[in-house]
């Protein structure tokens, strides 16, 4: 059972002032890995989506985040906590609802992470394999770089936010160089067709649903700029901007180099040849053959590298964003108070040990299984994770309502009211799409998309039931949260 007082023995702050919106941004991006975003998961929506319709469905995702945003940074304002669901649910719905949310939020970047260290451990594995005859299992590299990433979540946030900035913009930078050439050579035998891509008879061809489950997937993480608002510099300004950014940024890019991508095979064919990559189990060939075409044959290995890069931020920002929320949950006194310790640079080493553990867990029964880490650990994290994350926004966006409606910090209908009203129906939407495309996001049958589907639904059920036994025996927060927990409760009490 968690505790509720914390040794003052130890140092449970995380380091204040530590990281501005640029860092900030920097760990948004590397938890969406754009390489691995592009080459890794853009071929399924293509083959077996809207095809060439495929890049406006990272517009339209954008578009329906943009205004979940807007009650999510209204909430920031007057939430300051590393926990972000978990304390903006709590505000809103209580703190038992708030307890299953936190349990969700940790599946949803657990499970993300999980997929990753999979994909990495065999791009790893294959490279080594090819330039020095090296054939070691990919779980191997998996488990080893896990010891690479403790480390560097153990040490100070600065350090962090600074290698994945020079790990982001190398990863981006072929991307870039890719589309910018494909855009000014006018693309592939339809040249730049924005119609076959961005007109709604585009959009709505084939299965939308399955391109709009993909987008949801790339935009994963966007949220964490709240995770590090209690290490930003002045985070009543930097969480809004650095949120706003990314949303743009990531929808944008996503949308542009997809784009260029269709242009370079043209709308009518990019569905049949990324069908057929599929059923080759060569998925990552269409975008490779398009930027080696485009750039000449040094981008292929240069790619190949640069995936695991991607790979390697992105599992790093997920690691730094769920030791926060172990931090937090050990700070409020829903899990054990060890959590909340931190070491002489402010990062929480405990958490970050703690997260390496669990995810040495979810990666090592698919390694003893002989499973394959693509088909299996990385296709069936990522739909668990798209789950896990919708229930998140709807609950969040529901407890913005409630919560301006009870406390009148804040009177303005749009951002109060109205966006955060329009946002639950449009991620309800978005939910059903994903839920009757489920078997297809995961590559896999429909009873193991039904034991996957009830994996989330369990994990909140049981966080409400853990809230539920805690409320009962009297579990409190910290000291240090008390004014938070109270204003909680009057929420709650409210409803």
């Amino acid at each position: 059972m968690s505790q509720q007082s914390h040794d003052p023995g130890h140092r449970t702050h995380l380091r204040r002032g530590a990281v501005g919106v640029a860092g900030i941004l920097f760990f948004v991006l590397s938890a969406q890995a754009p390489l691995t975003g592009i080459v890794g998961t853009l071929p399924v929506p293509l083959g077996l989506g809207n095809g060439g319709g495929a890049p406006a469905g990272y517009l339209v995702v954008g578009a329906v985040i943009a205004v979940f945003a807007v009650g999510f940074i209204t909430m920031s304002r007057h939430v300051t906590d590393a926990g972000a669901f978990y304390a903006y649910v709590s505000r809103g719905l209580g703190r038992v609802v708030g307890v299953g949310a936190s349990q969700t939020a940790l599946l949803c970047y657990g499970a993300t992470q999980a997929g990753m260290y999979g994909l990495y451990g065999v791009v790893v594995k294959g490279l080594f394999q090819q330039y020095l005859s090296l054939d070691l299992p990919w779980w191997v590299w998996a488990v080893a770089t896990m010891i690479l990433v403790q480390i560097l979540g153990s040490l100070n946030i600065e350090l962090g936010a600074k290698l994945l900035a020079v790990l982001v913009v190398a990863e981006s930078s072929l991307l870039v160089a890719f589309a910018f050439h494909e855009f000014v050579s006018g693309g592939g035998p339809q040249g730049l067709d924005f119609a076959g891509s961005f007109a709604p008879s585009a959009f709505f061809a084939g299965a939308p649903g399955v391109a709009l489950t993909f987008a949801i997937a790339s935009m994963i993480g966007f949220e964490s700029a709240a995770i590090y608002s209690e290490e930003a510099k002045d985070p009543a300004r930097t969480v809004p901007r650095a949120t706003y950014l990314s949303v743009v940024v990531i929808s944008v890019f996503f949308s542009f180099v997809s784009w260029m991508v269709v242009s370079h095979y043209g709308a009518d064919n990019v569905g049949g040849a990324a069908r057929s990559a599929l059923q080759n189990g060569e998925a990552t060939s269409v975008v490779l053959a398009a930027v080696t075409d485009s750039l000449g044959p040094w981008a292929t290995d240069t790619m190949a590298v640069l995936l695991v890069s991607s790979l390697l931020a992105g599992i790093l920002a997920f690691h730094n964003a769920i030791n926060r929320y172990l931090h937090s949950l050990g700070t409020t006194g829903v899990l054990p108070a060890w959590l909340s310790h931190t070491n002489r640079q402010g990062a929480p080493h405990t958490a970050s040990l703690t997260q390496t553990v669990l995810a040495f867990c979810m990666v090592v029964p698919f390694a003893l299984a002989g499973a394959d880490p693509v088909v299996t650990l990385l296709t069936w994290g990522g739909g668990v994770a798209v789950l896990s994350l919708l229930v998140l926004y709807i609950l969040t966006s529901l407890s913005v309502v409630v919560f301006f409606r009870r406390t009148r910090l804040d009177t303005r209908s749009w951002h109060t009211l109205i966006a955060p009203s329009a946002s639950v129906l449009l991620l309800l939407g978005v939910m059903i799409m994903a839920i009757a495309n489920f078997p297809t996001l995961i590559s896999a049958s429909g009873d193991t998309a039904l034991l996957l589907e009830l994996c989330v639904l369990l994990v909140f059920v049981a966080g409400v039931f853990l809230g539920l036994v805690q409320r009962g025996q009297g579990a409190g927060s910290s000291p240090a949260h008390a004014q938070a927990a109270v204003q909680t409760d009057e929420v709650s009490s409210s409803l």
